[in-house]
C-alpha cells in the first residue's frame, strides 16, 4: 500500500511561550447531567475506521461491489467528509478527543512517549500546549463522557493479543509492561498479527489507562459477535478498528484478511465489511435505535491535505496536513436510524464533527472547554454536528 515516507519533523519541535496557555484544569469541568434522551432517538452508534483512500477511489471508482454499490444504496454519503491530518494516528485521536495533530502524533507515534508537559496547560479550543503520544490524565475523551453520563463503550480492536509480545489482549498498548517511553512495535504487521496500536485511539490517553477503562473496555474485535447477541449487552458506542489488512493499510498484506486473501487495500475492505456489517445490522441494537458511521483516516496521498470547516493547528505545531490544512477529503458513509438510503449529503463535516455528533447524540456534556461542553476542536468555529441534512427520516429529540 502507499505508505507514506516518515516525516522530518523535528524542527517543528514546539517554541516555548509562543502560545498562552491557559489554567492547567482547563477542559476538566465536573460533569452535566446527561440529556434524558438521545438527539434523533439514536442509543447504539458503530463506528468502523478504513485507512488511506480518498473519496474518488473508494466511493466514485471502487470496483468493489459492496462498499462501492451495496452499502452506498443502503445508507447516505457524506460526499465533503474530510480527515484532519496526515499521517494515521493523529486522525484517530481527533476521533475521540478533539485534539489537533501535534509533532508526534502526526509522525504516528513510533515511540510510545508521554505528552509534555503533564498535567496539560490549554490554549483555545482546549487544546494542550507541547507535544507527545500519550497525553496526560486531565485531556479527557469521548469515553470519559460516556462514562460519566452512565452510557457504555467498547473499543474492537482486530488481531490485538494475538502476540502477547507485542501488545497485550486487553488495551493493547505497545510494550505496556515496560510502560512508555519505548519503541512502539506494532508499527508494522507480522504474519500472525496485523494490529496497530497507532489505530487504537484510547491507549494514547492516561484517563483511559491508569483509570483501568482501557483494560476494561478495549478488546479483541472477534468479542463484538458476542456482545451483539442482545440488546442489553451491545454498548452504547462500539469503535471498530480493523487489522492493517482488513482496513486497507496494507497492500499486499503480510497475513490474510477476513476471507483468506493477502490482496489488502479496496479488496480485504470490502471483505472485511461484508463479514462485520451484516452482523451489525441484525443485531437487535442496530435495528432499534442504531447507526453505523464508516469513515476512513486521511487522503491516500498527502498532496492532498484539502480541509474542511475552518480546521485550524494546535498550538505550536505544523500544519495539520504536512502541506495545508487537512487530511484529505475521504467520504464517509452513514447508515441506519433516520438515515435514508442511496442519498448523498454535500455537508462539510470532519473527525471533529464527528466527536461534536457523538456528544449531541448522546447528550452528553463532559470536560468541554467551550462553554457547551463540547471537546477540543470539536467546540471550534465552524464544526458543526450531523443534522437533519443526515437525519432527514425523523424529527431531532433530545
Amino acid at each position: 500500500m502507499r505508505r507514506k515516507a516518515a516525516l522530518a519533523l523535528a524542527a517543528a519541535a514546539v517554541v516555548a511561550g509562543s502560545v498562552a496557555p491557559v489554567a492547567a484544569t482547563a477542559g476538566t469541568h465536573s460533569a452535566r447531567p446527561a440529556a434524558s434522551k438521545t438527539s434523533f432517538g439514536i442509543r447504539h452508534v458503530f463506528v468502523i475506521v478504513l485507512e488511506n483512500e480518498d473519496y474518488s477511489a473508494t466511493y466514485v471508482s471502487n470496483p468493489n461491489p459492496y462498499l462501492g454499490k451495496v452499502l452506498k444504496q443502503q445508507g447516505t454519503l457524506l460526499s465533503d467528509y474530510y480527515g484532519v491530518g496526515h499521517q494515521s494516528n493523529d486522525n484517530y485521536l481527533a476521533m475521540v478527543s478533539g485534539q489537533a495533530p501535534n509533532p508526534m502524533t502526526q509522525d504516528d507515534c513510533p515511540d510510545y512517549v508521554d505528552f509534555e508537559p503533564s498535567p496539560a496547560v490549554f490554549a483555545s479550543n482546549g487544546q494542550a500546549v507541547g507535544t507527545g503520544c500519550v497525553y496526560p490524565s486531565n485531556v479527557l475523551t469521548l469515553p470519559d463522557q460516556l462514562a460519566a453520563s452512565h452510557l457504555t463503550w467498547h473499543g474492537y480492536m482486530e488481531d490485538m493479543g494475538n502476540t502477547i509480545t507485542r501488545e497485550p489482549a486487553h488495551c493493547g498498548a505497545p510494550t505496556s509492561s515496560a510502560g512508555t517511553g519505548m519503541p512502539d512495535g506494532t508499527q508494522t504487521a507480522t504474519a500472525t498479527d496485523q494490529y496497530a496500536a497507532r489505530h487504537n485511539p484510547f491507549v494514547y490517553f492516561h484517563s483511559l489507562i491508569d483509570s483501568g477503562a482501557c483494560h476494561a473496555n478495549v478488546v479483541p474485535l472477534y468479542r463484538l459477535s458476542h456482545d451483539l447477541e442482545s440488546y442489553s449487552t451491545t454498548p452504547n458506542f462500539s469503535f471498530i478498528s480493523p487489522n492493517l489488512c482488513d482496513d486497507g493499510h496494507d497492500a499486499p498484506c503480510k497475513g490474510k484478511d477476513a476471507q483468506g486473501s493477502t490482496a489488502g487495500g479496496l479488496v480485504s475492505i470490502d471483505h472485511f465489511l461484508s463479514t462485520w456489517v451484516p452482523r451489525i445490522e441484525s443485531s437487535a441494537a442496530f435495528q432499534k435505535d442504531g447507526l453505523l458511521l464508516i469513515v476512513t483516516d486521511e487522503a491516500a496521498f498527502q498532496s492532498d491535505a484539502s480541509a474542511c470547516c475552518n480546521e485550524q493547528p494546535g498550538p505550536d505545531s505544523p500544519m495539520p496536513g504536512v502541506y495545508g490544512a487537512g487530511g484529505g477529503r475521504t467520504g464517509a458513509l452513514a447508515i441506519g436510524h433516520c438515515v435514508a438510503g442511496g442519498r448523498t449529503d454535500s455537508t462539510p463535516y470532519n473527525h471533529y464533527s464527528l466527536l461534536r455528533s457523538m456528544e449531541d447524540i448522546f447528550g452528553i456534556r463532559v470536560g468541554g472547554s467551550d462553554g457547551k461542553g463540547h471537546l477540543g476542536m470539536a467546540g471550534a468555529s465552524g464544526v458543526t454536528s450531523f443534522g437533519t441534512d443526515l437525519f432527514a427520516g425523523c424529527a431531532k429529540k433530545g
